[in-house]
């Protein structure tokens, strides 16, 4: 009996140190282990999850779907259902809110307005009546702002509406006249608008950069770029090519920009080759530098695609009346060109026309002109201003050294 307790405990002692090191090097999930109640626990049953998913079988839901249909068919109350819905559909077709006309921005490309749809709706819906901040504007901005609005210039739209309009008709002139107009924007997301804008009006483009001397140095700029002599139905006219080899470059009749403050190097080129302009001068720009200024915000990409189909639609508009005045016999134009008539029998085509002038002597040969040959001229049954100023000073209105 002793010995059995002095074995106890001296057995105790021994194993002292290895219970120490095994609780030691033990980790907190077997201490967990350890110290838990090992009692009998049941097993968990996991629950199916209703996520939503179908998880049958194909053959399974065309079974389900069959059923359903023959249980559809079956019922009367389903036609009955049916019939009702369509005429709740047709009752209140008509109500609510119809939101026409809500804002395309391709149709502005596609389908530019008229000069005739230019309203106050259109113009403010445009955002051309916001301004820069009163800190920055241009004092010979004040006939053109209305107010200010938490410190940004509010510009008038019925002062827009008049300047875009009156724009609308010097350009739809000069495309009735002959002339060519260059329409320029080289800010981010012009060039769609600035591309159509020169199809619509027949005329050219720059989206790229304004190389500085285009026009004051043209003679070595654009020398080798070809000319071509077309008559009043703007078809071409061979014969003249070596005449037109020897000709200087020519200039536009009428340039429109679509950021003025980035063109004063184009604006004053235009000056002193006296080119009247068309610009959108914005509250920070000098309306003096164009020659006809339209005030809006040239910060918005919807308000400078709106002004440029304004723009391209009056030129096509002019187009449309010369092409119709020259299919009744006149010209609306004069050639500032002068050239060598070709000889009888050098081309077939000329020689054809002759033909059919003298069928008819009482109609007149069409005169041949360039496509851009100058500023276009009025027209011979017109009467020649009193001050002593040129046929195209008179029209165009503009003073000749604005930006000299």
């Amino acid at each position: 009996m002793i010995v059995r307790q002095l074995a106890r405990r001296q057995a105790r002692s021994a194993f002292a140190p290895v219970r120490q090191c095994k609780r030691f090097f033990a980790s907190e999930a077997d201490l967990d282990f350890a110290q838990a109640d090992h009692s009998a626990v049941p097993a968990r049953v996991e629950e199916p999850v209703d996520d939503g998913v179908d998880r049958r079988s194909t053959k399974e839901k065309m079974k389900e779907l069959e059923r359903r249909r023959k249980a559809a068919a079956e019922d009367p109350t389903v036609a009955l259902d049916w019939e009702a819905k369509k005429h709740l559909k047709s009752v209140i077709a008509n109500v609510g809110y119809d939101r026409q006309p809500f804002y395309q921005p391709h149709k502005l490309l596609t389908n530019p307005p008229r000069p005739s749809d230019v309203t106050l709706e259109l113009l403010l819906a445009s955002q051309a009546h916001i301004g820069h901040s009163t800190s920055v504007w241009n004092p010979a901005n004040a006939r053109y702002i209305f107010g200010v609005r938490q410190g940004i210039h509010i510009i008038s739209l019925d002062v827009t509406a008049a300047h875009l309009r009156r724009a609308a008709k010097v350009v739809s002139e000069v495309t009735r006249r002959g002339g060519t107009v260059l329409f320029v924007g080289t800010r981010t997301g012009q060039d769609r608008s600035v591309v159509r804008a020169a199809q619509l009006a027949q005329g050219c483009h720059i989206f790229d950069k304004w190389i500085p001397g285009s026009l004051t140095n043209r003679h070595q700029l654009l020398n080798k770029c070809p000319t071509k002599l077309v008559n009043e139905f703007d078809q071409e006219v061979p014969g003249y090519e070596d005449q037109l080899t020897k000709m200087p470059a020519l200039m536009p009749d009428l340039v429109v920009t679509l950021n003025v403050r980035d063109h004063y190097i184009l604006l004053k080129e235009c000056g002193q080759n006296h080119i009247p302009t068309i610009g959108i001068v914005d509250t920070d720009a000098d309306p003096t530098w164009v020659t006809y200024p339209i005030p809006a915000n040239d910060d918005s990409l919807r308000c400078t695609n709106v002004i440029a189909g304004v723009l391209g639609r009056a030129g096509q508009e002019g187009h449309m009346r010369r092409a119709a005045a020259a299919r009744q016999g006149t010209v609306t134009y004069t050639s500032t060109v002068d050239l060598n008539p070709i000889e009888r029998g050098q081309n077939d085509a000329q020689d054809s026309q002759y033909e059919v002038q003298s069928a008819n002597p009482q109609q007149p040969f069409p005169r041949p002109s360039l496509s851009a040959a100058g500023l276009p001229q009025p027209e011979a049954t017109e009467s020649a201003p009193s001050d002593g100023s040129k046929p195209d000073e008179a029209f165009l209105g503009f003073e000749r050294g604005d930006l000299t």
